[in-house]
């Protein structure tokens, strides 16, 4: 038996006005999605338990079985485990955004400062090392370093003095930026009895940033410039067993962004590094498919993971949220469909979003997501149904209120299948 899992990150959303009343997945062409859905088993489930943040880091930890009760550890220590960071039992990891400010009458937080970008209009990798260099050059010392990532997403590392400091610095509430688009900054900065030393070095960072050579290039060429740090999803090194010792079958994890990579490093997953893959529109759809087939060779699972939708859903742009969709439908589950039909193994298949990231608040939400599993041994008819978020209102389907479960359900089903919807 194969198992695919595919994940259209921020697939989900609410009606818009723009389009009638209708979803993005509601108007999106979506042949392959919907195919999977007439023949397969749907349902929904909530991926983010009360008390936690919606975040892709939750979502994804509970649908990869693990549940964050016992195993949240915030976003940045998967990202470090992605990147290859040691962190010591005392140290803290936190989520660093090179992001762009909308200064008031001042160079700095005094004034009126506003989110403009949470992306630094998607900065390139190259250009973002550069600045990240720079960081480290101004402000690292033995309790602080940077590390480079991938376009605006990067990593900072603090050491500690012991556990009671270390606990004082992941208790702290962070703001992700992409949580405040638009709107006035300083009203979201870190809180908490640990915050000082926080603060400070993000006000250090425009003072180094603001004339760097990268900035005034982009200034120049019309772009959004990278003229602060945001730090946030901090967290301590992650604990957590292996997907193999919980399940019995080895893995493979195919993303564009360390979280989720980090999230399969710490399942104990084969990484597999497509060429081209930006977790953005331009991002290596095909190579994706054609990569997780390929993967099926050597390992009976294998995730899929697409960012293209959520980066859409943060920037509240319609139009790209529907090309997203419909590429992820095309060219990641139509071609991974035809790829499975080479294949000798029965396999089965989950397609379904992380979370939502509704258009209208630019930011990921807690409600339950709509999910298909199709079985290749036992396909359904249920006529034809459409994959988007009115199949919650369908009567008696499964439903998953612990997100947690589905991993197990997904895995080992029933003996007993039940054909009808």
């Amino acid at each position: 038996m194969k198992y695919v899992v595919l994940i259209g990150d921020g697939m989900a959303d609410r009606p818009n006005d723009a389009l009638g009343g209708l979803t993005p997945l509601q108007k999106a062409v979506t042949v392959n999605m919907d195919r999977l859905a007439s023949t397969g088993e749907v349902g929904v489930v909530r991926t983010v338990p009360s008390g936690f943040p919606p975040g892709s880091d939750v979502a994804n930890l509970c649908i990869l079985g693990y549940d964050p009760a016992l195993y949240y550890c915030g976003r940045a220590p998967l990202e470090a485990a992605s990147m290859g960071i040691a962190l010591d039992t005392t140290d803290v990891a936190f989520r660093c955004n090179l992001v762009c400010l909308g200064f008031g009458a001042t160079q700095g937080w005094s004034g009126k400062t506003v989110m403009e970008d949470y992306s630094s209009g998607h900065i390139s990798t190259e250009e973002a090392k550069a600045l990240i260099d720079s960081l480290n050059e101004g402000l690292a010392d033995d309790k602080i370093r940077f590390y480079h990532g991938v376009s605006y997403r990067h990593l900072m590392r603090l050491k500690t003095n012991g556990d009671k400091e270390t606990e004082d610095y992941v208790n702290l509430k962070c703001t992700p930026p992409h949580d405040i688009t638009g709107r006035e900054a300083t009203v979201s900065l870190p809180t908490g009895a640990a915050n000082r030393l926080i603060l400070d070095i993000m006000y250090k960072s425009i003072d180094v940033l603001k004339a760097h050579p990268v900035n005034a290039k982009r200034r120049s060429e019309g772009k959004r410039i990278a003229n602060s740090i945001w730090l946030w999803g901090q967290g301590r090194r992650p604990q957590m067993p292996l997907f193999k010792d919980k399940y019995g079958i080895d893995g493979s994890l195919i993303s564009a962004v360390d979280l989720t990579r980090g999230l399969g490093v710490c399942a104990g997953f084969n990484i597999i590094k497509v060429p081209g893959v930006t977790g953005y529109l331009d991002t290596n759809y095909v190579g994706k498919a054609t990569y997780g087939i390929d993967a099926l060779k050597d390992a009976d699972f294998v995730y899929i993971h697409v960012e293209a939708p959520d980066e859409a859903g943060h920037s509240g742009r319609l139009d790209d949220k529907l090309k997203a969709i419909e590429d992820f439908d095309r060219l990641v589950v139509g071609n991974v469909m035809d790829g499975l039909k080479g294949i000798k193994d029965d396999y089965r298949v989950l397609l379904m979003p992380d979370h939502a990231t509704p258009l209208s608040v630019k930011t990921h939400t807690d409600e339950p997501v709509p999910f298909v599993i199709y079985d290749s041994r036992h396909p359904r008819n249920n006529g034809n149904l459409s994959y988007d978020e009115d199949i919650a209102a369908i009567k008696d389907i499964r439903v998953f209120d612990e997100g947690y479960r589905l991993m197990d359900y997904f895995i080992n089903p029933p003996t007993t299948i039940d054909n009808s919807r």
